[in-house]
């Protein structure tokens, strides 16, 4: 047993060094992906930032408190006193431990942040929290990016330019058709002789004598 707890000591002790930052520190930062996100079709949505607050990303300390547990109560199960002491000791050293690892998480891996708020075009409104150098200004144009790592970034798309217009087929005219004019009937005289009410040649000549 001696021999036993020589071993795991020195191994509790370098669990919060070889675990916590590793395991519990995250990357926030739009331009990073993680494998798992890589060659994802995502669903992208315009907008336009509305808010923008300064917050704070803190770790869920579960690897920290679990390395610090194991320390805890590897140096707490070797208080003298027994079997029953070393029991009650390692019980103890194991919640100091957890508390202390938690705390060490939080204290390395908190990442300062900012929470934007963005007007879709759609109407809706989203948040998305995110690490960069420098806030994005309200106003600013963006795109929304959904999926396993949601990210809003400018839009940065460039506008199509516009299809020409395609040429209408060219249609021949087609002859204009001939019109053929009647023939006209011909004139006849409003009273023809012999009509009635026309006087007869013999009553238009010249008197007798």
């Amino acid at each position: 047993m001696p021999r036993l707890r020589r071993f795991l000591l020195p191994a509790a002790l370098l669990a919060p060094v070889m675990l916590g930052p590793a395991a519990c520190s995250g990357n926030y930062s739009p331009n990073t992906y993680d494998t798992a996100a890589a060659q994802q079709a995502n669903p992208v949505t315009r907008g336009v930032i509305i808010g923008v607050r300064q917050v704070t990303i803190t770790p869920n300390g579960t690897v920290g408190a679990a390395a610090g547990g194991a320390a805890g109560g590897v140096a707490g199960s070797q208080a003298p006193g027994g079997i029953v002491a070393s029991a009650f000791g390692a019980i103890a050293g194991t919640l100091v431990g957890g508390l202390s690892g938690s705390a060490a998480d939080r204290a390395i891996d908190s990442t300062k942040a900012w929470e934007y708020i963005v007007n879709q075009t759609d109407g809706k409104l989203v948040s998305v929290t995110q690490t960069d150098q420098k806030p994005l200004a309200i106003g600013t144009h963006v795109l929304v990016i959904a999926g396993k790592q949601a990210r809003i970034v400018r839009d940065y798309t460039v506008p199509l330019p516009p299809e020409p217009a395609k040429l209408a087929t060219q249609v021949e005219p087609s002859p204009a058709p001939i019109i053929v004019a009647p023939l006209a009937a011909p004139a006849v005289p409003a009273n023809p002789p012999g009509a009635p009410g026309t006087p007869s040649p013999a009553a238009t000549g010249p008197s007798a004598p």
